[in-house]
């Protein structure tokens, strides 16, 4: 079963994702910001995080870096979710290791397409 880390500060948001992601036969683990991320991370690698953009503790661009920096042996897929939508947004997300973006509301169908662009679905 595939293992998926939803990294959010909303809770309904991550709720949410979980139903979504269950759906889909994912094994689901959730982290409140990228502090708690990267520990879920170094402790257990999942194979894809669904990344919030704005959290307190560590933001998701924080927590991406320092993920990459890491010497993890299978380096988790990174689809990055969030409201912001600018082109500069979405640039740096891709060019700090994101391989993919989906906004803030999504679907079913959405998040799926984006686990299919990203080889886990």
């Amino acid at each position: 079963m595939k293992s998926c880390l939803v990294v959010d500060d909303s809770k309904v948001i991550r709720k949410v994702a979980r139903h979504i992601l269950e759906g889909l036969s994912f094994e689901v683990r959730e982290a409140a910001d990228g502090r708690e991320a990267l520990d879920a991370c170094l402790d257990s690698p999942p194979d894809v995080v669904l990344l919030d953009w704005n959290m307190p503790v560590m933001s998701g661009m924080d927590f991406l870096r320092a993920l990459r920096e890491t010497n993890l042996g299978a380096k988790p897929k990174v689809v990055f979710c969030t409201t912001e939508n600018g082109m500069a947004y979405i640039r740096a997300a891709i060019e700090a290791g994101a391989d993919e973006y989906v906004m803030k509301p999504f679907d079913r169908e959405t998040l799926q397409s984006k686990l299919q662009i990203v080889g886990m679905a």
